[in-house]
C-alpha cells in the first residue's frame, strides 16, 4: 500500500513538473525566455523582422532615391538655368518631401543618434540665419545651432520665399551678384541632407538590424517597447502638435500660422500632413513600403491580445479614428487659409479634435494591452 501511494505521488510530481516546464519558466532574473512570445500565439521577433526589412529600410531607401533625383535635378538647373529647369526642381523637392513624411517617424537607433528629424526638417526656417550664412559663405551644418537654416524648411525658403514668382528666383540663382553663394548653399544642404541619410541607412545594413531584431523581449530597453513610444511620441508631438495645433494655437493660446510646415508653399501643408498621417496607419497596420502586402504589425499584436474597447476591437476602432481624421483633414482648405481667414478656425480645430481622439487610444489602451510604459514626459493634459 505504501508502494502504491508513493509511486501517486511520484507521478503527481512528474506531472506538475512537466506543466511547469511548458508554461514558461522563469530564469534566475525573473525574466522569462521566451518572452518574445505573447500566449503563444503572438511572436515580438517577426513584428521587428517585419518592420525592419519591409517597412523601415525600404521606406529609407526609396527616400533616399529622391534625394539623388532632386540633386540630379539641381545639377541639370546649375547646367541649364532655365526656367524648365527650375520648375523640375521646384517638384523634385516636393516629391522627395512628401516621400520624407513616411520615414520621419523612424526615430530609433542611428536616427535618434544623430537627431535626424531636427537636422531635416526642423521648421519653421530662420530666413534670417539663412540668409546671412549665403552672402557671408560662412556656415557649420555640423552645428546644431545651423538646423533651423537647412534641410526641407531652408529649400523652402528659398524656393519658394525669396522671391515672388520664379521669373525673379531663377534670376536670383543664375544672375544675381550673389548667385553662386545661393546655387552654393542649396548644393551644401542636399549634401547634408544625403550624409545623414546615408549613415542612418548604413547603419541600419551593418549591425543595427540585427541587434534591432534580437533584442525582441518585453522591457524598457527592448525594442518593441522603445519603438512604440518613439511612434506614439511621433504621433502626438510631430504629427498631432507640430503640424497642426502649434499653428492653431492649441498650446499657445493663440494662432501662430506661421510656424506651419511648408510656410512659404502653404497649399503643401495639409498635403503634407495627409502624408505623415497615412505613413502611421500604414505603419500601425505593418503594411509593407509601398506594396499592399502587410505582415505582422501594433493592429495584429492587439488582435492576438484579444484587446476590446467597449464592445469594439481596440485595433479597429483605431483604424476607424484614422479614417475619421482623415476625412476631417482631407475637407479643410490649406492650413494657412484656415487659421489666418476664420477667427476662430473652427473647422480646423474640430479636425484637430478627431487626429487627437487617437492620441489616448495609443497611450492609455494600447500601451496597457501591450504592457507597455510611456518613457517620455507629457506636459499637454492627455
Amino acid at each position: 500500500m505504501k508502494k502504491y501511494i508513493l509511486s501517486i505521488i511520484t507521478l503527481l510530481l512528474i506531472l506538475i513538473g512537466c506543466s511547469t516546464d511548458d508554461s514558461g519558466i522563469e530564469d534566475i532574473d525573473g525574466n522569462n525566455p521566451d518572452s518574445d512570445l505573447i500566449g503563444n500565439v503572438f511572436n515580438r521577433e517577426n513584428m521587428l523582422i517585419n518592420w525592419a526589412d519591409n517597412i523601415i529600410l525600404p521606406g529609407y531607401n526609396s527616400f533616399l532615391s529622391t534625394l539623388k533625383v532632386l540633386n540630379n535635378s539641381f545639377e541639370n538647373l546649375k547646367s541649364e538655368g532655365t526656367a524648365a529647369a527650375l520648375q523640375d526642381f521646384k517638384e523634385k523637392w516636393l516629391l522627395s518631401y512628401k516621400e520624407w513624411q513616411h520615414v520621419s517617424m523612424f526615430e530609433i537607433g542611428p536616427a535618434e543618434e544623430i537627431g535626424y528629424r531636427l537636422q531635416m526638417n526642423t521648421y519653421p526656417a530662420d530666413r534670417e540665419l539663412i540668409e546671412s550664412n549665403i552672402i557671408s559663405a560662412s556656415y557649420n551644418f555640423e552645428l546644431p545651432s545651423t538646423r533651423d537654416a537647412k534641410g526641407f524648411a531652408a529649400l523652402d525658403y528659398i524656393l519658394n520665399g525669396i522671391n515672388s514668382n520664379d521669373t525673379d528666383l531663377l534670376n536670383t540663382l543664375t544672375q544675381n551678384q550673389d548667385s553662386s553663394k545661393y546655387i552654393q548653399y542649396i548644393e551644401d544642404i542636399i549634401a547634408d541632407m544625403s550624409s545623414q541619410t546615408n549613415y542612418v541607412i548604413d547603419t541600419w545594413n551593418g549591425s543595427y538590424r540585427d541587434s534591432f531584431i534580437a533584442n525582441s523581449g518585453s522591457s524598457a530597453s527592448a525594442s518593441v517597447d522603445k519603438f512604440v513610444n518613439d511612434f506614439i511620441y511621433y504621433y502626438e508631438k510631430h504629427l498631432r502638435a507640430g503640424k497642426m495645433g502649434i499653428p492653431l494655437g492649441v498650446f499657445l493660446g493663440s494662432p501662430a500660422p506661421q510656424t506651419i510646415e511648408v510656410y512659404y508653399s502653404p497649399e503643401q501643408s495639409k498635403i503634407m500632413f495627409l502624408e505623415g498621417l497615412n505613413a502611421v496607419q500604414d505603419f500601425f497596420n505593418g503594411v509593407h513600403y509601398n506594396s499592399n502586402q502587410s505582415g505582422e504589425s501594433l493592429a495584429s499584436y492587439l488582435t492576438a491580445l484579444e484587446s476590446i474597447k467597449g464592445s469594439q476591437n481596440l485595433a479597429d476602432l483605431i483604424n476607424e479614428k484614422f479614417d475619421i481624421a482623415r476625412e476631417a483633414v482631407d475637407a479643410l482648405g490649406s492650413f494657412k487659409s484656415e487659421i489666418e481667414l476664420n477667427n476662430p478656425p473652427t473647422n480646423m480645430l474640430m479636425a484637430y479634435d478627431k487626429v487627437q481622439s487617437i492620441v489616448p487610444l495609443f497611450k492609455v489602451d494600447m500601451i496597457s494591452a501591450m504592457s507597455i510604459n510611456i518613457d517620455y514626459v507629457d506636459a499637454d493634459g492627455d
